[in-house]
Formats: structure tokens, C-alpha cells, sequence
């Protein structure tokens, strides 16, 4: 009889297509290869500061919540970072300058919701964004930085100086999914919130090109 597999890697082997499509969206995959513009890369740090202003609110109201505590640590913040990178980028009045996008919106309305009531959902996004921030966002920082002639200015959000070893934060993150008290049917529920959370993530690119385009998004 073979050994069940691990909640970790059927979370990372269901959710494997859905973030290869995010990162494939086409406003994405222009700036990874070179073709994004300045402007591109600033939009797309101001819809990332209205996730993780709900996220990292949200974060704060699980650290009481049993379950969702044991994921929480201070050296995944970036709201700061955000918030810096946006002032070199934009300028001291940054927040007059952003609005959220639809896609935005939407998905900062559904972490408010989990993040109020429900720990495996709020677990779900918090392992999307944040081991994602620890994977290819790493690479992507780098990217704009040659990119754009950045230095640490700009780029911020994707530098984690309090993570010395990524690599090994992640397998403990990993380690404290698989031993995270859920049933079987609580495992399901938050795979397919992770998968929303990627879906959330593919139509915001999606929104990001028609904004580029002048297209009127709705």
C-alpha cells in the first residue's frame, strides 16, 4: 500500500498549471522578457499594494487564530517595502496617484472576507503570495533591477533581508501545511482557494494589458 502523499505536494502538484498560466499572462511575461515598460512595472507595484494592505490587515487579525498563527511571521511583511518603493517610484504622493484595478478589487474583497472568518482560507493566500514572493519573485526582482537600473530602490518589495535562506523557510512552511489539523474535505476547500487566489492573480495581469492598452476595464 503506498504511503498517502503529503498535503504539500498535492497542494504544489494541483496548483503547478494554474501558476505556470499566471505567469504566462501576457502583461507578465512582457516585462519578465524585456518588452514592459517603466510604467508597466509601477503599475503593476500599485495593485500589489492593495493585496497585500488587505493581506497583511488580515495577517494581524489571524495571529490570535490557532491554526493561522503558526504560518504568520514578521519576516514575510511587505507593506513597507511596498510603500518605499512606491515613494522612490512615484513620488511623497504616491496614494493620490493609485486606484485599484476591478480584478484588484475583487480579490482584495475575497482576502477581507476569508481573512475575517476562516484560517485555511486565509492560509491559502498567504501561501500564494508569500512562497511565491520566495520563489520567482526573487528572480523577478533581479530582472527589474537590470532592467530598470534599480538598485535596492524600486525593488523593495522582492528583497527579504530578514530571510537569510529561502530555500529552508519554505520546506518549514511546507512542513507546517502537511501538519496543519485539517480533514481531508477542509484540505479541498483550500486548494481550491489557492486556485482562486491564482485565478485572481492571471485576470489582474489580464486587467493590467487592458489598462496598457487604454482599453476600458470594467
Amino acid at each position: 500500500m503506498s504511503e498517502p502523499i503529503a498535503f504539500s505536494t498535492a497542494l504544489r502538484e494541483r496548483s503547478t498549471g494554474a501558476h505556470s498560466g499566471s505567469e504566462s499572462a501576457g502583461f507578465m511575461a512582457d516585462l519578465i522578457k524585456g518588452d514592459g515598460t517603466r510604467e508597466d512595472y509601477i503599475a503593476l507595484v500599485a495593485q500589489h499594494w492593495f493585496i497585500y494592505e488587505a493581506l497583511e490587515a488580515a495577517t494581524e487579525r489571524m495571529k490570535a487564530d490557532p491554526v493561522a498563527s503558526v504560518f504568520i511571521s514578521d519576516r514575510l511583511t511587505r507593506l513597507p517595502a511596498l510603500e518605499a518603493d512606491l515613494e522612490f517610484l512615484l513620488g511623497a504622493d504616491w496614494r493620490t496617484q493609485i486606484q485599484p484595478l476591478p480584478t484588484t478589487q475583487r480579490y482584495v474583497e475575497r482576502i477581507r472576507a476569508v481573512g475575517a472568518t476562516w484560517a485555511g482560507g486565509f492560509v491559502a493566500h498567504h501561501y500564494t503570495r508569500y512562497l511565491g514572493d520566495l520563489s520567482g519573485g526573487l528572480f523577478i526582482g533581479r530582472l527589474m533591477a537590470r532592467r530598470f537600473g534599480f538598485e535596492t530602490n524600486g525593488i523593495g518589495f522582492y528583497l527579504f533581508d530578514a530571510i537569510a535562506d529561502p530555500k529552508a523557510f519554505k520546506d518549514v512552511y511546507r512542513e507546517q501545511l502537511d501538519a496543519a489539523p485539517w480533514d481531508d474535505a477542509e484540505k479541498e476547500r483550500v486548494i481550491a482557494e489557492v486556485l482562486q487566489a491564482y485565478r485572481f492573480n492571471t485576470e489582474l495581469f489580464e486587467d493590467l494589458a487592458r489598462a496598457k492598452a487604454g482599453i476600458l476595464v470594467a
